[in-house]
């Protein structure tokens, strides 16, 4: 039995004894892969995990010269009012816009343009702020540099890892929603996750340099909240333990530790704190 099947069989003992509603499994340890179903083998929305996606398209844009994180938004969105006129892409990625703009089941729908309503609020200075808000935000001025963002990775990201023409849920104005509505199968959300572990390489090739792919779940803001929600990288929670995580609503997880890689898909959103620590625990087993 290799290590990978051992940690996936632990992994699979573990949900099936704690009730959480998983769908999928997919472990990496080393080269070693291992994986297991619960529902049949379909994409699935993978919530806020699409926020280290977008970490990853800004990335991109970086290396190519197209965009600064670091330069003020407004440059990017001049017929816009930024009520921060200090606001950087960095900030938004962060989570350190300061802006309170809390989530709801129609953000997208609840103002004529999402962006243009929170960049006008007043902003608080750089303390913490979660937000798909601002996650949206931020691929509205990567937009402006690169053209659509979703076909912007297609050829860049997407097809190089051999996902083929995922769906990106739009809002009315016909940009991507962002933090959220990327459709994946488990072990395609797996290799996004490779991705980060390898620092950006995939298959001998550097899709996203190693410099920037490694601030993700190093970075680390403060968030105010307890373990596992006390610090935020850009598009990454830290913890449970030593690991951190890429973390979507109703459990869509991916657990990196070492050369470990844990990624699940599920429909459980109050379960997918304790699945996080179980398999924290498996993993330093």
């Amino acid at each position: 039995m290799t290590s990978a099947e051992r940690v996936r069989d632990a992994i699979v003992a573990d949900i099936e004894a704690s009730g959480f509603g998983a769908h999928g499994l997919h472990v990496r340890v080393g080269d070693e892969v291992a994986a297991h179903r619960w529902t049949p083998d379909v994409r699935e929305d993978i919530h806020s995990a699409a926020k280290a996606v977008c970490f990853l398209a800004v990335g991109i844009a970086v290396d190519e010269g197209a965009i600064s994180v670091d330069e003020p938004i407004a440059t990017s969105l001049p017929s816009f009012e930024v009520a921060d006129r200090e606001m950087t892409l960095r900030r938004l990625l962060s989570m350190t816009s300061g802006v309170d703009f809390p989530w709801t089941p129609t953000l997208m729908t609840d103002w004529p343009d999402l962006a243009r309503e929170f960049l006008s609020r007043p902003s608080a200075g750089r303390g913490f702020q979660y937000s798909n808000a601002s996650t949206y935000t931020a691929m509205r001025v990567l937009d402006t540099r690169v053209g659509d963002v979703a076909e912007y990775l297609g050829s860049r990201l997407f097809a190089p890892l051999g996902i083929e023409a995922p769906d990106w849920t739009r809002c009315p104005n016909g940009y991507i929603e962002a933090g959220g509505g990327l459709w994946l199968r488990t072990e395609e959300l797996a290799r996004i996750g490779l991705l980060v572990r390898d620092r950006g390489v995939w298959e001998g090739s550097q899709l996203v340099s190693a410099e920037w792919v490694g601030a993700l779940g190093t970075e680390w803001s403060v968030t105010g909240s307890e373990p596992p929600y006390a610090g935020y990288s850009l598009g990454a929670w830290a913890g449970p333990g030593a690991a951190w995580r890429i973390h979507g609503a109703y459990g869509q997880l991916v657990i990196l530790q070492g050369d470990a890689v844990v990624t699940i898909t599920a429909d459980d959103h109050f379960g997918a704190d304790a699945a996080a620590a179980s398999v924290v625990r498996v993993l330093e087993s």
